[in-house]
């Protein structure tokens, strides 16, 4: 069995049939112009550095002490961020140029013995981690969207969770994806389920231009997401929907005394993140989840 035949288990969105290896290619060439960037500010984070949002430390809370894997971690910047706050935090990525990246920043922040970064495809992570499990899976700030079978991956999240541990998703809502350049006018179909081949000569830090520009992206509805993860036997705790991102997604948007981005006041809004809390109660049901 191939890599994108392994990953045909449950609905399968269809997209280009060498997404994996394009999407790695991308991400391994996106590293050198992240890791010199502004936006990932690697020397500050050096110097002591927070990458955590205000509100994904009050929706999870306390992680002293706790097992913590963090999937699609990238540079791992919001991995070290959770073991300064005292988890045993692992990040995985596929990646290899980006975990190198993540190992020698834990190294230089002085979190190398607690913080290990692993190789590895999301949907072999449990391969890849030798069945080890954890307290907490912590994902999202646009991971969703490279992966094309959520049924599997929320399959794959609960198999790496203690009984009693706790996914935590913090995510971009999916309404973002339907509205143009203006904030206002829906420009793309909610429900899409085709892979989405895009080419572009730069990264979302801005230049150099890439090499890799050929990436594939799919578009998850909220519906999607919740039915995955109960269908995985996790049991929902609570589902926020934010009015702010982390960027200026649209003009119209101002960004507030936090730093987050909002609709002005007196214009309609709609939500634009959005976080989750799910709980492994016991073993995952063995029934595929009713067709949307």
């Amino acid at each position: 069995m191939n890599e994108t035949d392994a990953h045909r288990d449950g609905p399968y969105r269809e997209g280009h049939p060498d997404w994996l290896r394009l999407n790695r290619a991308n991400w391994d060439d996106r590293v050198r112009v992240h890791a010199a960037s502004d936006f990932y500010d690697l020397s500050g984070f050096r110097a002591g550095g927070d990458t955590l949002r205000a509100f994904e430390l009050a929706e999870l809370g306390d992680v002293t002490g706790l097992r913590l894997l963090h999937l699609q971690c990238h540079m791992g910047q919001d991995t070290l961020s959770w073991a300064r706050r005292g988890a045993e935090v692992t990040g995985l990525d596929f990646s290899e140029k980006a975990i190198s990246t993540a190992r020698a920043l834990a190294a230089d922040v002085g979190l190398a013995d607690r913080a290990r970064f692993v190789v590895s495809d999301v949907y072999e992570a449990g391969a890849a981690l030798g069945g080890e499990r954890f307290d907490v899976v912590y994902t999202g700030i646009g991971a969703l969207v490279w992966l094309p079978d959520l049924v599997r991956w929320a399959r794959v999240v609960a198999s790496l969770l203690d009984e009693g541990g706790a996914l935590y998703l913090a995510e971009f809502h999916p309404l973002t994806d339907m509205l143009g350049d203006d904030g206002r006018t829906v420009e793309r179909d909610y429900f899409e389920e085709r892979g989405q081949v895009e080419d572009f000569a730069y990264t979302y830090t801005g230049g150099p231009e890439l090499t890799e520009t050929v990436s594939v992206e799919w578009f998850h509805p909220l519906g999607e997401v919740l039915t995955a993860i109960s269908g995985a036997g996790l049991r929902v705790d609570f589902l926020h929907e934010h009015p702010f991102t982390l960027f200026q997604r649209y003009p119209v948007l101002e960004r507030d005394e936090d730093g987050y981005h909002r609709f002005p006041p007196g214009q309609p809004g709609v939500p634009l993140m959005y976080s989750l809390r799910a709980t492994k109660l016991g073993p995952a049901p063995d029934r595929e989840p009713p067709a949307q």
